[in-house]
């Protein structure tokens, strides 16, 4: 693959990226630019507290998905995710508006085939291949393991599968792998999670399925207490702080699709990040 056509990529990217950064926004962006990145990821995700949950916020801006290729005035729990850590992760609008792009399209057009709507099969393994996340799932306690290869067959089983607006060959198949923590092994270590880690609620397999990922947000050990952040439905549709361990206790309580467990992983600080300025934890 060329590096001009990399280039010619996150051009368009760039050009697609036009949504006005609030100044709450830009001021945490700005004064934290020297900071540790889950530092970062809190001062920043911080600003965005109280604003409106909105399921699938963004698009492409062109059919099939209309919507806007970035803003800031609603999110869902991917897109808020996505947002915070593409400011966090670079030092600059263009730099984030590049992470934003890799974390949803790789190295392709913004497109809504090429967009990564699965996170098992695209977000996390796209993600993880750039070094910029990693699996802490098996290393919090014993987990299990949830393996199994997605096919055509998979989704012309699936009751939802006309929500996606692609041909049949377009579809995303492949293996997807998961570490998934049982709800009450990660009670035990809520205080072992990594600060700043992305959590992802796991809903039990089921083979007519190709979604096992239900929701997701980050993690931050503030004042004596564990707290997952997210854009979610519960309560008022908002971005908001929920006590993780209430969280957790909370899934036990799905019955339709009951949730299998968690799974954690770790955002990476960007390489130019000296070892020095990095948290302990």
């Amino acid at each position: 693959m060329s590096l001009l056509w990399v280039s010619a990529v996150w051009a368009i990217a760039l050009a697609q990226d036009v949504a006005p950064m609030p100044p709450a926004v830009e001021e945490a962006v700005t004064s934290s630019a020297h900071r540790p990145l889950v530092e970062r990821m809190q001062a920043i995700s911080k600003t965005m507290i109280g604003q409106p949950y909105q399921l699938n916020p963004l698009g492409e801006g062109k059919a099939p998905d209309m919507d806007p290729i970035v803003r800031y005035d609603a999110y869902d729990c991917l897109t808020f995710v996505e947002e915070v850590v593409a400011l966090s992760m670079s030092d600059s609008p263009e730099g984030a508006a590049r992470i934003r792009h890799a974390l949803r399209y790789g190295t392709n057009d913004a497109d809504y085939i090429h967009r990564h709507h699965l996170m098992a099969l695209q977000w996390l393994p796209s993600a993880q291949s750039r070094g910029w996340i990693a699996d802490r799932t098996a290393s919090l306690g014993g987990g299990v393991r949830m393996d199994r290869e997605i096919t055509q067959a998979t989704w012309a089983a699936w009751s939802q599968r006309d929500q996606f607006h692609h041909l049949d060959e377009q579809l995303p198949v492949g293996q997807a792998t998961l570490n998934v923590l049982p709800i009450d092994e990660a009670l035990e270590v809520i205080g072992e999670i990594p600060q700043g880690s992305l959590l992802l609620t796991i809903r039990e397999d089921r083979a007519y399925r190709p979604v096992w990922v239900s929701h997701v947000g980050l993690v931050f050990h503030l004042d004596g207490k564990t707290y997952v952040r997210h854009a979610t439905r519960l309560g008022d549709d908002l971005v908001k702080d929920h006590d993780l361990a209430w969280y957790l206790n909370h899934l036990k309580t799905y019955t339709n699709l009951p949730v299998a467990g968690v799974a954690v992983w770790e955002f990476i600080p960007p390489r130019s990040e000296p070892a020095s300025a990095r948290p302990e934890r």
